[in-house]
């Protein structure tokens, strides 16, 4: 049988980004893979698109893989893509698939996870600096610092990416926990803050709804100035601490770091923190 390939309308539409679909068929309608391509409309982003491609593992090596990444290739061009992206495992068929389709690999993420029913070392306050958490949506009178701390972010590790600066205001930052709590579940964050009450750094959790499972750590962040202290070990220690005091149901934390951010892993390690899997975030220039 030969393969259609059959745009569709993805409804997974968000305030930033939207998704073009293709399905690849038999003749006979029966579904046989599939290709995501999501575009961002922030003007930092809008040069990168995002690929998602599934073959069912029986019909693998027909040449289906190739048909839908050459659909999302055209797709991005259309849209003035000029760089796709794609996290695949380290090692699997589909890095393989990649490679061989001219992706390089554009950094690496390590992911990591800390069971919580071990214990972590006693990390010691910083002088000169306070910690403050809170859940959900930044108070009001903490929303324009946590904002301007974000910058910390501006500098982190992204290989051979070329990515824009990742601005943030007052709007965005909190419309980011209204996501969050909207599917259901729980933000966390611990901020440190300096002797003039800004925050400058922080660490995000993500609970699940009902407290059981994996959080997933989601942005760790220190300003330059304040970098070198210990403010990221210190930070993340607490938000340990509390997150066993508020989740005593939860298993354990996940978190990503790209191999080259040697601090941060030093930090996760020193936690106790143990590799999990690779993952290559493969880039196509277009």
């Amino acid at each position: 049988m030969s393969i259609r390939l059959i745009p569709l309308t993805d409804p997974d539409y968000r305030p930033t980004s939207r998704r073009i679909a293709w399905l690849a068929a038999e003749d006979d309608g029966t579904p046989v893979g599939s290709a995501f391509l999501r575009l961002d409309s922030r003007n930092n982003y809008s040069q990168l698109g995002e690929l998602e491609l599934t073959v069912h593992p029986a019909e693998r090596r027909r040449g289906i893989g190739s048909q839908l990444l050459d659909a999302v290739v055209a797709g991005a061009r259309d849209h003035d893509v000029r760089t796709l992206l794609v996290d695949v495992n380290v090692g699997s068929v589909g890095d393989q698939f990649l490679q061989h389709h001219g992706f390089e690999i554009g950094l690496t993420l390590i992911y990591t996870r800390l069971d919580l029913s071990e214990s972590i070392p006693d990390v010691p306050a910083v002088p000169g600096y306070r910690l403050i958490s809170w859940e959900g949506v930044v108070p009001d009178d903490l929303v324009q610092t946590f904002t301007d701390a974000r910058t910390g972010m501006d500098d982190a590790p992204t290989g051979s990416i070329s990515i824009g600066a990742d601005v943030w205001d007052v709007e965005r930052t909190r419309h980011a926990a209204q996501v969050i709590a909207q599917r259901g579940d729980r933000l966390s964050v611990v901020a440190a803050l300096d002797e003039t009450g800004q925050i400058v750094g922080f660490t995000e959790l993500v609970v699940p709804g009902d407290g059981k499972g994996d959080g997933q750590h989601y942005g760790t962040a220190v300003l330059p100035a304040h970098r070198g202290r210990g403010l990221a070990l210190w930070m993340k220690a607490a938000q340990i601490h509390q997150t066993r005091h508020d989740f005593p149901d939860l298993d354990g934390l996940l978190t990503d770091t790209v191999d080259t951010n040697t601090p941060m892993r030093r930090t996760n390690t020193h936690l106790g923190y143990r590799p999990g899997y690779e993952v290559n975030r493969r880039k196509l220039d277009l």
